[in-house]
């Protein structure tokens, strides 16, 4: 099993359960607001569509959304937003991005450089890692809910590019698939855990002992920053070691 995935599983069940929701909240709200610079219109904005979605998945309030996008399209004061991709290696050398929502790029660019060099990692130039991953659609799906044949023939048919098991279904899509074979999954009555577009690592490196306890800690930390949206990582760790880092 793919630990970055297992990883990705276990702060996704953690987010779900987590208490701070008005943090979860935030973190959506900046991305409906960003997404809504392309146009406050869900129907010919595909991100913002993926945006709301998103919301709704957590239950935030139709009034929250709506007020997100009017400060997207400037109809309510909110303030620049400016979104930011950090580059860089963890501990071991694992490529790590992260991507960043922030009204003070200064102070953001200089926080986000301290984790890494605290956490065992140091901040690359732009590109420096970008070319060891792919932007794709994800969709997650509970393993018990559908059947690897059912989800292949509906999935495939509708434009996915591969299915996988790691513990879940992953469908993986272009991203201008994403509306199109997301629809179909749920037309089909089948339950999604997360559907998100994101950079997906083209291949993963391996880590163990204290690389490994590295780099969830600073995964961690990425990820409890108020600016970040989303962090992504081409680490691997074995599934009996993730396990017991993760308890």
């Amino acid at each position: 099993m793919s630990g970055h995935s297992k990883w990705a599983t276990i702060k996704h069940k953690k987010a779900a359960l987590d208490a701070k929701r008005g943090k979860v909240f935030t973190r959506i709200i900046k991305e409906i607001a960003i997404a809504a610079r392309g146009g406050g219109d869900p129907d010919s904005n595909a991100r913002l569509r993926t945006a709301i979605a998103a919301a709704k998945a957590v239950s935030m309030p139709q009034d929250n959304i709506k007020r997100a996008i009017m400060r997207g399209t400037g109809e309510l004061d909110g303030g620049q937003i400016d979104e930011i991709m950090f580059e860089g290696y963890g501990p071991g050398g694992a490529a790590v991005m992260v991507s960043c929502a922030t009204d003070n790029r200064n102070r953001t660019v200089s926080e986000i450089r301290h984790m890494f060099s605290k956490n065992g990692g140091n901040l690359g130039e732009v590109g420096s890692v970008a070319w060891m991953f792919e932007r794709k659609s994800r969709i997650v799906i509970e393993e018990d809910k559908v059947s690897e044949d059912d989800l292949m023939a509906i999935a495939l048919d509708a434009g996915a590019e591969d299915i996988r098991n790691e513990g879940q279904w992953e469908v993986l899509s272009s991203p201008d698939m994403h509306d199109k074979v997301l629809e179909a999954i749920q037309k089909a009555g089948i339950p999604t855990e997360e559907a998100s577009i994101g950079m997906i690592p083209k291949n993963l490196m391996k880590l163990e002992g204290k690389n490994a306890s590295g780099m969830l800690r600073l995964t961690d930390a990425l990820e409890e920053h108020d600016d970040v949206q989303d962090v992504y990582s081409n680490f691997d760790i074995d599934e009996e070691e993730l396990a017991a880092l993760t308890k």
